[in-house]
């Protein structure tokens, strides 16, 4: 009889349990979450595409990083010329040493490094790595442009800052940030991308 009444009970607590986690998740969800991004709009003046010869570096030269040999690395053909692809890094071979570059539109790896984020803007997924963007077409994925207002929480290491029209705004891969603030937490907002013509 007792082994009955704790069965019993025990089944009346797990029920009731499960009855108020289910009203918990639906109150929970049932919340509209609200999201405040403060720019500083007034004094934007870049557009989506920026000529070179507008920004202006704060440093004046960029340290070029270059290795003799790179292990494992993948072969990337691209209108007609060798690039390689190693650890989230895109290279040109030139005088017997493998120069880092910045990577070129419609560059395609076959999968995505473990460190990559996903990025949702305007019902498209991106995938950031270390301030390169990819898309992902069929089995592949390719390095894209954001689109302006698409908005990350971080910038790679080795960003540069950048001055256009007296403003300041930060370089990463030829795409251009400015600093922002969502609820409450500094992020980068994708303002324009740099012509290399």
């Amino acid at each position: 009889m007792k082994s009955q009444i704790k069965i019993y009970g025990i089944a009346a607590l797990l029920l009731a349990s499960f009855t108020l986690q289910t009203s918990a998740q639906t109150r929970r969800d049932s919340k509209v979450k609200k999201t405040t991004v403060k720019r500083n709009t007034s004094n934007r003046t870049v557009s989506k595409r920026v000529p070179r010869t507008k920004v202006t570096y704060k440093k004046k030269q960029r340290k070029i990083v270059s290795v003799r040999n790179i292990p494992n690395r993948k072969i990337i053909k691209h209108k007609g010329h060798n690039y390689y692809y190693a650890n989230n890094r895109f290279y040109t071979y030139s005088r017997g040493r493998y120069i880092v570059i910045t990577p070129k539109l419609g560059f395609r790896i076959n999968i995505l490094p473990r460190n990559y984020r996903t990025i949702r803007f305007n019902n498209r997924n991106y995938y950031n790595v270390e301030g390169v963007f990819y898309v992902q077409i069929n089995n592949e994925y390719e390095v894209v442009d954001p689109e302006v207002g698409t908005i990350v929480y971080e910038l790679p290491n080795d960003y540069e800052k950048v001055t256009i029209d007296g403003q300041t705004y930060y370089e990463f891969a030829n795409i251009l940030y400015e600093k922002i603030q969502v609820n409450g937490t500094r992020a980068y907002e994708v303002v324009g991308v740099i012509e290399m013509k």
